[in-house]
């Protein structure tokens, strides 16, 4: 008898589980050193497998995209409805955030003994943010600066330079489809080529996933508990209506304006949608990495959704640098938060500067874990609230960020979803055909 395969979901979904139980049990039991030295490190070699193919993956696969149509007019008539709707879904997802801080109002009853206490530990956290966001404030075309990059090698050397790989990347597949077809066939089998060997890199990759979340949750909740998970509890439950209402919101967009989107513009079930982008989403919780899930995301997006590869692989690599939703939502709450901690009484043309600077900051947003406090200094400034007061949130910035990328990631399926729809590159039922 043939043995039945699991899932990749539910093998990602064991992994998740065990490694919160065992973190809890190594905390108890006082294994913190033991976790560290020999549990985490197999969780940061995941990470830097799924970082190791991303810049190629991105490469690749926008040059193949682009490459493949026909005809520029296609390319800007795809980028224009990718680039409206992302910064439509971002505008969404920030009014959200906006709409249910203002109404719960968490931190009103913030205790300044608290106060005192979160900038004393956090400090020295909230100072390195603030000078890393203050060392890329040039003027302000610096972001459209920064996408054009003066050396590609040294771009494609960092994830971080995620826009300028991108920028490459299209400029290389717009060349591609202005020159005639027979005097760059090899380029194209080339590109081709590699591209179906980063795919099969990503498979093999993907084998290691249980493990690899098993150590980053394990080693993540022991790190969060410290050897007294009692009173980091208790540490934690002072913020904790801060942190309901960023999830409140990170699940509005999740159970009610995504399924929304996909209702109006496509045909795909919301059911479906979710159970094919779920290993994408549960490694996005445990990475907190936009560009380190996009390597599953754009193959559950093509395996699962129906979505054509054309689509996926130019849609989802800029998702990935330039949709934040989650990230988008979670500034909007922050800054707001801090400014009801600090006694600020925002104005209605402060909120509608957190929308427009928290979109523009969530386009310049490396795809990285905990790339999105640092944006929040810019966000905190252009309404003038102490930058400082990022320090209050640090305690539960790292959970939260978990959250947030699996929206993000959400996000970008979503568009791609409709992007795909758009030009009649949507087939879901032609996988249930292949799946009989």
């Amino acid at each position: 008898m043939k043995r039945r395969k699991i899932a990749l979901h539910w093998q990602i979904l064991g992994g998740l589980a065990l490694g919160i139980a065992y973190g809890f049990l190594a905390s108890a039991a006082g294994w913190k050193g033991f976790t560290l030295d020999w549990i985490k490190p197999w969780g940061t070699i995941f990470i830097r497998m799924l970082k190791l193919i991303a810049v190629p993956l991105i490469f690749f696969s926008l040059v193949q995209g682009i490459g493949s149509l026909q005809n520029i007019s296609k390319l800007s008539r795809m980028g224009l409805k990718t680039l409206m709707l992302y910064v439509a879904s971002t505008v969404i997802a920030i009014t959200v955030g906006l709409g249910l801080v203002n109404l719960i109002k968490p931190g009103s009853d913030f205790p300044e003994d608290k106060k005192a206490e979160f900038q004393e530990i956090y400090g020295g956290d909230a100072a390195s943010k603030i000078n890393l966001a203050h060392g890329n404030e040039d003027g302000p075309l610096k972001f459209i600066v920064d996408i054009v990059p003066d050396n590609i090698i040294g771009a494609a050397s960092s994830n971080v330079n995620m826009l300028q790989v991108i920028f490459f990347a299209i400029l290389f597949g717009i060349a591609l489809v202005l020159l005639e077809r027979h005097k760059v066939e090899t380029v194209h089998k080339f590109v081709s080529g590699v591209n179906e060997v980063i795919i099969a890199m990503v498979r093999l990759i993907m084998k290691f996933a249980p493990y690899g979340v098993f150590a980053l949750m394990g080693s993540l909740m022991v790190e969060l508990a410290g050897d007294d998970p009692v009173s980091s509890i208790g540490l934690l439950q002072s913020l904790g209506m801060y942190a309901l209402v960023v999830i409140a919101g990170l699940l509005f967009l999740v159970v009610f304006i995504y399924p929304s989107l996909l209702a109006m513009f496509t045909k795909l079930k919301y059911a479906q949608f979710l159970k094919g982008v779920l290993p994408a989403q549960l490694l996005a919780f445990s990475t907190s990495s936009s560009a380190a899930t996009l390597p599953v995301t754009m193959r559950q997006c093509e395996n699962e959704l129906g979505v054509s590869r054309e689509v996926s692989s130019f849609v989802l690599p800029v998702g990935a640098t330039i949709n934040m939703d989650g990230t988008s939502l979670y500034q909007a709450v922050a800054a707001v938060f801090i400014a009801i901690v600090f006694g600020y009484d925002l104005t209605l043309g402060q909120q509608l500067t957190i929308i427009l600077t928290a979109t523009l900051a969530s386009i310049g947003s490396a795809a990285v874990p905990s790339a999105g406090i640092v944006m929040l200094v810019i966000v905190l400034e252009s309404i003038g609230i102490p930058s400082a007061g990022i320090a209050l949130i640090f305690a539960v910035d790292r959970p939260l960020d978990m959250f947030r990328t699996v929206v993000n990631v959400t996000g970008d399926s979503t568009i791609a979803s409709i992007v795909a729809a758009s030009e009649k590159k949507l087939h879901p039922e032609d996988l249930e055909l292949k799946k009989e």
